[in-house]
């Protein structure tokens, strides 16, 4: 145990910002409320852009480390990417001279700051964070070059995770051109029709194998033009399955088969852990007995709430192998399973989208229902295009939740690691020893 470690009062080594707008300055700046901030990923999910205020915002600048000082939200905390305003419901805070800016924030992630924080928030309606009793909570202080040498080591972590969140950005992206070229845009038939594909050449994303699947002219449909030989059907057509789930009487436990709700229905590659919610076993078996458990290759719609037609798309195993839906949520199997990553592309379009949200006013319950899902319209392609389809985009989808499920490794240790770098008084030499253990 190191003899240069000190024990030190938060406010010693950190302050509140308090640079507060007025409203009628506000207007444009980027701007984070507590929904754009993660619970537990330590990451910012979105941020939005200021309109005319109708209240005080505080100004942060780039670094900042940003928390959610309402006790349902303490586990919201990130480091401001850039300089904008925020809600007056998140404490803006800053080191002071010689902290380690990563060091304080990993402290003020920790449930070393949080867990007091939660026993001592004051009020029962929306209880808050006292700002004067989080600033004398200790703090186990290294010096400043094991500082840097700790946050290097959990922010690596961090960074990898945030690579990973990259990289699937940019991996949907082109899956999704792909989709738009093929079954929005008609590419390949406008490049037979103008003569720019040619039998035996290929394009970019248009292998000249695939020429003949492909005719060279549009026909009219009720959704407007579409290749000759396709149609236009309804998602009954080629549905093997559409189910829902549901909750046991007495509501969701504390630990048991994760159960998914309509909190995690939001979008490919997107689960939020801190949200989850469990059902025992017993209840599980009877779920899977209806098919409302999740399978890999399941799509995944919201079905009545503040969100419908939100939907998502879970595969190899992710988010978990063993899981299930509640009564706020559908799973769409299709007859054909190379259809299902078709099927969600085709569901999540702007359009189709709408008409999702439409069958909520046109419905006599709050909600969809069966009956609407199975009357949503799809264009039907020849199997074979679809199939072909599937094998380009089926690596691109895999890649993803390869991601994601090492992003919840990384996560995993990193929880793991927090408290013993940032709570013990440990040698820098020691911290090798111990990543290796956590492996």
């Amino acid at each position: 145990m190191s003899d240069e470690w000190q024990t030190k009062r938060l406010g010693d080594i950190a302050y509140l910002v308090r640079e507060n707008i007025e409203p009628s300055k506000a207007k444009g700046l980027p701007y984070i409320g507590l929904e754009h901030i993660g619970e537990g990923s330590l990451q910012l999910l979105s941020y939005g852009v200021a309109e005319q205020a109708k209240s005080t915002k505080v100004f942060f600048r780039r670094g900042d480390i940003l928390f959610g000082k309402l006790r349902p939200y303490f586990r919201k905390v990130i480091r401001a990417p850039f300089d904008g305003i925020c809600s007056t419901d998140i404490w803006v805070i800053r080191p002071r001279k010689g902290i380690d800016n990563n060091f304080l924030f990993y402290f003020i992630a920790s449930d070393l700051f949080i867990e007091p924080l939660i026993r001592a928030s004051e009020g029962t309606k929306m209880p808050r964070a006292n700002w004067n009793y989080a600033a004398s909570l200790p703090v186990k202080l290294p010096p400043i070059r094991e500082q840097h040498a700790i946050a290097h080591i959990l922010g690596t972590l961090d960074d990898k995770i945030e690579l990973n969140r990259r990289m699937n950005e940019t991996l949907e992206q082109m899956a999704r051109a792909i989709f738009k070229s093929w079954f929005v845009d008609f590419e390949p038939v406008r490049a037979k029709m103008s003569g720019r594909w040619k039998k035996g050449e290929s394009l970019p994303g248009l292998p000249a194998h695939l020429w003949d699947l492909f005719s060279d002219r549009l026909v009219t449909s009720q959704l407007g033009d579409i290749p000759e030989g396709w149609k236009i059907g309804t998602i009954k057509d080629v549905l093997s399955e559409l189910v829902t789930g549901a909750r046991p009487k007495g509501g969701a436990i504390l630990s048991g088969v994760p159960s998914i709700g309509a909190e995690n229905i939001i979008g490919l590659g997107h689960y939020d852990y801190s949200k989850e919610k469990y059902i025992p076993e017993e209840f599980f078996k009877q779920l899977e007995s209806r098919r409302a458990n999740v399978q890999n290759g399941d799509v995944l719609l919201y079905k009545d709430g503040a969100y419908i037609g939100r939907k998502s798309y879970f595969d190899c195993s992710f988010p978990h192998e063993k899981c299930a839906i509640n009564e706020h949520v559908f799973i769409l199997r299709t007859k054909n399973r190379w259809m299902q990553r078709y099927l969600f592309l085709w569901l999540d379009l702007p359009a189709i989208t709408q008409e999702i949200i439409a069958l909520n006013s046109s419905s006599a319950q709050p909600g969809i229902n069966q009956a609407g899902v199975n009357g949503l319209p799809l264009l039907q392609p020849l199997d074979e295009i679809v199939n072909e389809f599937d094998q380009i985009v089926k690596p691109i989808f895999d890649r993803i939740f390869k991601n994601c499920l090492e992003s919840l490794s990384l996560s995993l240790v990193r929880d793991a690691l927090l408290p013993k770098l940032i709570g013990e008084a440990i040698q820098l030499n020691d911290i090798g020893e111990l990543m290796e253990n956590k492996k």
